[in-house]
């Protein structure tokens, strides 16, 4: 049956129901077609942007005041044929026409190597029996008049002209150079004995290994997921903006090239960058334990209010910006909901249900859309609320469903295309490395902090104390024959080898032997399969954020507030909580986008 439930994402208005545009219903289907299909940020971004091509030229066709995209254009050296349409039919019903056989043959296509591509064609095809559409029509001579060979005809030539985008999808997205420096990881043993690039992306190499969408991978070793990414034709991004650099004879496509991260420096300790910052994702893990009663207000009275002008840029700046104990950032909230002029009610939780709710909503899993997609519910949340004018960009006359509908989604699926084309160019010629490869590659050398205890090495972490000690022969983590003396321990998550049952246990926080820390993720599912500079979550989450600002002409959500509900016990999926209810909440679309990052 087809899935309607997730245009509920967001509890507060479940009990609502809503009028929808053609264009909301098959943008729901397409989100419904990621969540069936493999977890690939990239891929989905690039399916969000052609689908919302489709439908946004369907759409502005039959509009004397818009122009087309795609029809009859160039983009990225294709030229799509068109000789204009002329129909005796309504409309409003060619528009709706054509938008759904183009939508229907594109995710046909789309989406037919799928995991689970029965559940996402039943869906489309249900939705095309109940408009009444003949589903074997699949003729594209729009010069009939046809609504339905328009759509057909719209679909067709995105199709080709996916097949030349630079995406590699005439052989499964697969990397055509890209080789990483290190070898796997293996993260059912302790450590990270092989890895010689301490800089560099790792593979890793786990049994049963499931992605962020639940779909299980051969071999357990899913390979850097679009790292010649920047190489695919963009949506907007300028030639100005764009580097090439080549490396082993591949050429790497960077747009908005920042330079690069911090790379491992010999000793130093906590002054060196790299350590800080990976030592730092250790020490925040110790904060996801509702037991250890940390109260925080989690409401817009206490969080959100910063801007760009306070986010950091050099390395001293960094340690003043991030609470490195404690978590957070220097946000002080707002004094009033600008909407009612009335103070936003705090919200007082346990720190360990925030931090533990707010990592696995913003994972986007087990059943993700991925972050991109992710956003456009956030945005159909938005488009939800009675509270919202739809004005483009808050000035003229409001518009109908349809078109504010067709506007969004194409001007969202474009910054989300040209988003993924940015940082996986960079993700590719960077070729970062991620947390649990650096904190065990670290651990497993010793100490960087002070040359006259045991175990130091130039390369190890930092010694924090309270967080990153030395284990001593006394210690209870020494071992039954001493075998951990010497080595080093964190204060943190204690990672999914403590659950056993996910609906009922927790796996808390404690000291554990460093060279096995774990991010909060479940043991099928360690890490994302790409690099970690830049961040994909934070760059597409500040450019929806700023997206959503621009179309609403508002940086607040309708009302003052968006928010998300966690049901107790219920909302963590590989471990038991939150162990109280709770609500994300957010003033301003930035802020939405800042507790992501």
């Amino acid at each position: 049956m087809r899935n309607v439930a997730f245009i509920l994402l967001f509890g507060l208005f479940s009990s609502l129901s809503f009028s929808q545009s053609i264009a909301r219903q098959w943008k729901e289907e397409v989100l419904n077609g990621i969540r069936n299909d493999f977890a690939r940020p990239t891929v989905h971004a690039r399916n969000l942007f052609h689908t919302s091509v489709a439908m946004y030229d369907a759409w502005a066709l039959f509009d004397a005041n818009a122009d087309t995209f795609f029809l009859g254009k160039t983009v990225g050296g294709f030229h799509c044929d068109f000789e204009g349409f002329t129909t005796s039919e309504n409309t409003s019903e060619v528009r709706k026409k054509a938008i759904s056989y183009a939508m229907y043959r594109l995710m046909l296509h789309r989406f037919y190597d799928s995991p689970r591509q029965s559940e996402i064609f039943d869906s489309i095809n249900e939705l095309m029996d109940e408009l009444g559409y003949d589903r074997s029509n699949s003729s594209t001579n729009y010069t009939t008049g046809d609504g339905a060979s328009l759509g057909n005809y719209i679909a067709q030539q995105l199709i080709a002209f996916g097949l030349q985008d630079g995406s590699n999808e005439a052989l499964g997205y697969e990397n055509q150079f890209y080789e990483p420096l290190n070898e796997p990881l293996n993260t059912d043993i302790s450590g990270n004995p092989d890895m010689t690039a301490p800089n560099n992306w790792q593979p890793l190499k786990v049994e049963n290994y499931v992605d962020q969408s639940g779909n299980s991978i051969p071999g357990g070793q899913p390979p850097f997921l679009g790292p010649e990414w920047g190489r695919v034709t963009p949506f907007s991004l300028q030639e100005t903006n764009k580097t090439i650099y080549p490396v082993n004879g591949f050429d790497y496509v960077v747009y908005h090239d920042p330079g690069p991260p911090s790379y491992l420096q010999d000793g130093m300790g906590i002054e060196d960058p790299y350590k800080w910052g990976f030592s730092l994702v250790a020490a925040w893990s110790s904060h996801l334990d509702p037991a250890d009663g940390v109260m925080i207000d989690i409401s817009p009275a206490s969080l959100g209010n910063l801007n760009s002008d306070t986010f950091p840029h050099t390395f001293e700046e960094f340690k003043a910006f991030y609470d490195y104990d404690n978590g957070s950032d220097p946000s002080t909230g707002h004094s009033l909901n600008p909407k009612t002029q009335l103070p936003y009610e705090p919200q007082m939780v346990l720190r360990g249900d925030f931090t533990r709710v707010l990592a696995e909503y913003w994972a986007d899993g087990p059943d993700s859309e991925t972050p991109p997609g992710h956003w456009f519910t956030i945005l159909n949340y938005v488009n939800d609320q009675p509270e919202l004018e739809k004005k483009f960009k808050g000035k003229g006359d409001v518009l109908s469903d349809l078109e504010w509908d067709v506007k969004a989604y194409f001007i969202l699926g474009g910054a989300m295309h040209d988003v993924a084309v940015t940082a996986w160019g960079l993700k590719g010629y960077y070729d970062y490395v991620r947390p649990i490869s650096a904190i065990r590659y670290m651990a497993d050398r010793g100490q960087s902090s002070d040359p006259n205890l045991p175990s130091y090495h130039p390369n190890g972490l930092p010694l924090t104390p309270g967080l990153i000690e030395i284990i001593y022969e006394d210690d209870p983590l020494a071992g039954a024959f001493g075998e951990y003396i010497g080595k080093i321990k964190v204060y943190s998550w204690r990672g999914p080898s403590f659950i056993i049952d996910p609906n009922e246990d927790v796996a808390g926080v404690g000291w554990i032997v460093a060279e096995e820390w774990f991010p909060y993720q479940r043991p099928s599912f360690v890490t994302p399969p790409f690099a970690g500079y830049v961040s994909g979550h934070s760059t597409f989450s500040r450019a929806a954020a700023e997206v959503l600002t621009l179309l609403t002409n508002d940086p607040f959500f309708p009302g003052g507030m968006g928010a998300f509900d966690a049901p107790a016990n219920s909302f963590l999926k590989f471990e038991k909580g939150p162990s109280a209810s709770l609500q994300l909440q957010w003033a301003t679309y930035r802020y939405a986008s800042d507790q992501t990052s």
